[in-house]
């Protein structure tokens, strides 16, 4: 008889740019998805739902097994509403760098013409 091995399905959130100009907190991001990530509709089913919530110095590992159906668009979600609880979403957005990873990135500023302020 042979196991199948339990695919886990994994979503990275690269926060470098705004961790490396200390803007944001990895630690107070990973704490805000722990405790709002939804499973079966309800809060607080993490780890008996087998999801794990990692982070390293910049980034964050979400782990899932793969028959959950963990969302990806879940995270953009969050990424979101903790970047606008933190009034950083006018300075940022969550971009999908790939097929399982977003990337926090700020917003690119252009040079306006100050025409006014030469006359």
């Amino acid at each position: 008889m042979v196991k199948a091995k339990k695919s886990i399905v994994k979503f990275v959130i690269d926060c470098t740019q705004p961790v490396d100009d200390k803007v944001l907190d990895v630690a107070q991001f990973e704490k805000y998805l722990h405790d709002r990530i939804k499973i079966n509709g309800k809060t607080g089913q993490l780890a008996g739902s087998n999801v794990v919530i990692s982070r390293d110095r910049t980034k964050l590992t979400v782990a899932s097994p793969a028959e959950l159906g963990f969302s990806k668009r879940q995270l953009k979600y969050l990424s979101k509403r903790y970047l606008k609880k933190q009034q950083l979403k006018e300075y940022m957005r969550v971009v999908a760098s790939s097929k399982n990873s977003y990337e926090l990135k700020y917003y690119e500023v252009q040079g306006g013409d100050d025409d006014d302020a030469e006359e």
